[in-house]
């Protein structure tokens, strides 16, 4: 019975950490700024977090509409960013001012 009893409960412990993982994921979306975001914050974000980030811009630049964003696209915004983000001299520059022409042009 006891047995029983702890496998429930590293199941249902299991369960949690597996729902609280992806409530994060959604969380961190939901709060993010998108295009808003100004370079200084974008900059010290990690990869993972600068992916959601442009992500979410390039889904408002399309609208509600378009497809999600490729990966390759996805990727070209951010190196993109990145470069002008590294030569911006107003830190507080959205990251919406990236030249992104070619990347978000229909095929």
């Amino acid at each position: 019975m006891t047995l029983r009893r702890n496998v429930g409960a590293t199941m249902l412990a299991a369960a949690a950490v597996a729902v609280l993982a992806t409530g994060c994921a959604e969380v961190e979306e939901a709060v993010n700024k998108g295009g808003d975001t100004p370079c200084t914050e974008y900059i010290e974000q990690d990869a993972d977090k600068k992916r959601i980030t442009v992500t979410k811009y390039l889904d408002e630049e399309r609208g509600n509409g378009g497809e999600a964003p490729d990966r390759t696209t996805v990727d070209l915004a951010i190196a993109a960013i990145d470069l002008m983000c590294g030569a911006q001299a107003d830190p507080e520059t959205p990251i919406r001012e990236a030249d992104l022409s070619g990347i978000l042009s229909p095929r």
